[in-house]
């Protein structure tokens, strides 16, 4: 099987210019129209809309590779670094800090070049143990192919097959110089968002790491798309969208990889796949003034902090059912406590009591 990085002309990326216009047109148009229509919020809805789309961007990033995130140590961990109330959250683990700290990294630096270095530096917050899983790797550092090639595999032991295998080891250098000068070139003609898209194939193309390599290329994304607006803050996921399609960005991605450096095709489907994720951002901007309608119409009812950070948790979607019990657990307070603080709630008109009853009472919001 020949890749396209063994192709002579790599890496030579060429496309249909024409074919791309319409669609690149519309998100640009859409881009603006999204930053204005954010602008126009007011400052602390914006920080719950960013706070929003950064949660949802590193757990979806992150399930990409089957690896799944604590939702609330990912929302806290983001909070506090926007500076946002974060009393009573849970802390967060390492491996939820770095993947949070290289996100936010690649968005609120973007002015900043990309580099070995910083590379590096995010390579070994995502692996902070230095394993991935059970399997020791070597981290802040590209590959050195010490096990054999980089391959990417799938199917059950004795059966796999292989997807994919990377440029050797011994290239890597030369390769990433390659890539850090094309996507560092402020002179370089071709649009940001097309560059977001190419630098994205590319270095998913070189696979330089042990393991993290989906992730990294999708934060590179996100830097370079941060670049083509010009603002660090992020109101839209690229990760949340290729999670939905998961099936369909892998299928595109190989078939581009073993074909030929013309990658209208791939160019397309990114396109197309941003302007899905611009979509989903009226859910997540519904979500925002869902919450602040919620409290300002309760503005006036007095709570301790035990009973705002529960409603808050409810907002954001509560995961099974509120019970006493998990009251009491997540506040860590007695039962009795719990249930005083939920039925005050109940007679200000902020919770319900669920159909059922006994052992099993549950409560949720009282909403319009």
């Amino acid at each position: 099987m020949r890749y396209i990085h063994q192709l002579p002309d790599w890496p030579r990326f060429r496309w249909d210019q024409e074919a791309l216009a319409a669609s690149l047109a519309e998100i640009r148009h859409r881009q603006g129209r999204l930053v204005g229509r954010m602008e126009s919020l007011g400052f602390a809805l914006q920080k719950e809309a960013e706070l929003e789309t950064l949660t949802l961007d590193v757990l979806k990033s992150s399930e990409i590779e089957g690896e799944s995130l604590n939702p609330e140590q990912v929302r806290s961990s983001i909070a506090r670094r926007l500076g946002l109330d974060t009393a009573g959250a849970e802390p967060a683990d390492r491996d939820v800090e770095g993947v949070v700290e290289m996100m936010l990294d690649a968005t609120r630096n973007f002015d900043k070049p990309l580099s070995p270095d910083r590379l590096f530096g995010w390579h070994a917050a995502l692996f902070p143990t230095g394993r991935s899983g059970m399997r020791k790797i070597v981290v802040g550092a590209w590959r050195d192919d010490a096990h054999g090639p980089m391959q990417v595999v799938a199917g059950p032991i004795g059966k796999e097959k292989v997807h994919y295998e990377a440029p050797a080891a011994s290239l890597l250098d030369r390769e990433m110089s390659q890539f850090f000068a094309f996507a560092n070139d402020a002179a370089e003609k071709t649009d940001a968002v097309l560059k977001a898209a190419v630098a994205h194939l590319w270095f998913v193309t070189i696979h330089p790491f042990d393991d993290g390599n989906g992730r990294i290329a999708r934060a590179i994304a996100d830097w370079q798309l941060a670049r083509s607006e010009g603002s660090a803050q992020r109101f839209y996921s690229m990760s949340a969208q290729i999670r939905q399609e998961r099936n369909a960005y892998y299928e595109v991605l190989e078939r581009t990889q073993k074909g030929t450096l013309e990658i209208t095709a791939w160019m397309t489907w990114f396109l197309e796949c941003l302007g899905r994720a611009f979509d989903r951002t009226e859910i997540t901007l519904g979500a925002v003034l869902r919450k602040a309608r919620f409290w300002d119409k309760h503005a006036h009812v007095p709570m301790n902090d035990r009973q705002r950070d529960i409603v808050n948790r409810l907002l954001d979607g509560f995961t099974g059912k509120l019970t006493t019990t998990k009251w009491a657990k997540l506040e860590k307070c007695s039962h009795d406590t719990a249930l005083r603080d939920i039925q005050s709630l109940i007679e200000h008109g902020l919770l319900k009591k669920d159909p059922g009853g006994g052992r099993s009472t549950s409560y949720s919001l009282q909403e319009d």
